[in-house]
């Protein structure tokens, strides 16, 4: 870990929105899930919300885990109703992304509210489970003959709308906004990823970091987990 490498993270850390999230709602395509990857990370989003029913299998995931996925936790649900219930404890207002008569442009909607945007599948779009869960259902304007962009191009247009809002309201520069918890959590995974894992697996407690991004003596963490000392990870 050099300290370039160390301050890099801290800094994106720093500008994380805990608040802005996105909702894949029947996202099956893998190229689809990791462009909105890679649109949740450019904007500062740390977790995509996703849609799993029980026993399907999220292949999916694995198959778009590139560089975008290392830097976006996924957080699956069951079904619709978890997923709405799960948002909605975190104080999030749902916009559905949906064409409908009642659909209001994009940019009409306020993005530096704790909020999730909703995306369905290209053909079935979003669920009516979570739709009658939404605060609103927005739409991009289209001049052409098809109605509506790509799934992940319609995502990254209505992210970057949500991030000019948010830059002009300063939620990018008002310090780190996770929780001491998961700043020091998501801090180590980022900068130890295999030792993260390794603890994972063995339910230890992730090793304090020192100033420089190491961790701190190693040996005495170390003799501290063959002595069975360590605290069990939550």
């Amino acid at each position: 870990m050099t300290p370039e490498r160390f301050h890099k993270i801290r800094q994106v850390l720093d500008q994380r929105q805990p608040d802005l999230t996105v909702l894949a709602d029947g996202i099956h395509k893998s190229q689809n899930i990791s462009a909105i990857l890679r649109t949740c990370d450019a904007v500062g989003i740390n977790e995509l919300n996703w849609i799993v029913p029980q026993g399907e299998k999220s292949g999916v995931w694995k198959r778009s885990a590139g560089g975008s996925a290392r830097w976006v936790k996924p957080h699956r649900h069951p079904d619709s109703e978890a997923a709405v219930a799960w948002l909605q404890s975190q104080g999030m207002a749902l916009y559905a992304a949906h064409l409908s008569p009642d659909a209001i442009d994009y940019r009409q909607v306020d993005y530096t509210r704790p909020c999730a945007i909703v995306l369905g599948a290209e053909k079935e779009g979003v669920s009516d489970a979570v739709r009658r869960a939404c605060s609103a259902e927005i739409t991009i304007p289209m001049y052409g003959m098809v109605e509506s962009f790509n799934v992940s191009v319609a995502a990254a247009l209505i992210l970057a709308e949500a991030r000019a809002q948010r830059e002009q309201a300063g939620l990018y520069e008002t310090g780190c906004r996770l929780s001491p918890d998961a700043y020091r959590r998501t801090l180590f995974e980022w900068c130890h990823p295999k030792m993260a894992r390794f603890c994972r697996e063995r339910h230890l407690d992730y090793p304090a970091l020192d100033s420089d991004g190491d961790i701190a003596n190693p040996s005495a963490w170390y003799a501290r987990v063959r002595a069975g000392e360590t605290e069990t990870t939550p």
